[in-house]
């Protein structure tokens, strides 16, 4: 099977939309999901656990406010064109609130998952890996757990 998104498209007979057209509550939308699979896929790679706490701890990285300190630890890092990506889903007017989490908060994870869903709708994997990796590395310092450690 091919590593890439063409072959998906290829499967289900989709078109090559230019990205620039999508919104960025829609890269934010698949950029949570991209977000989350990292996150599991690594926490499930690390050895069998109970389903019940690798939820706790997939939880603990993927909820608006751990998103919220990620991005805010990796902007530095961000090139000129992945900081306007982020702040578009930032800026987007989204008309629900997470749960538990600040609207800024909220507003910066947004952000974060739109950053995520452009990088991987883009095919930029090994970036969005890397700064997946660095963010919650950075966070390790928060005592939020890190997977891969």
């Amino acid at each position: 099977m091919e590593a890439s998104l063409s072959y998906l498209k290829e499967l289900f007979a989709l078109g090559n939309t230019d990205i620039k057209t999508y919104s960025p509550l829609t890269l934010a939308y698949i950029g949570d999901a991209v977000y989350e699979i990292v996150v599991r896929t690594v926490l499930v790679e690390k050895g069998n656990a109970q389903v019940n706490k690798l939820h706790q701890r997939a939880s603990k990285l993927v909820k608006a406010s751990a998103q919220s300190e990620i991005i805010e630890k990796l902007k530095e890092d961000l090139t000129e064109e992945e900081l306007a990506v982020y702040k578009r889903g930032r800026n987007a007017k989204s008309y629900t609130m997470a749960k538990n989490a600040t609207m800024s908060d909220y507003r910066r994870a947004t952000g974060f998952e739109a950053l995520m869903g452009y990088l991987y709708l883009t095919e930029q994997w090994e970036r969005m890996l890397q700064l997946i990796k660095k963010g919650i590395e950075k966070g390790e310092t928060d005592g939020r757990e890190v997977p891969g450690k």
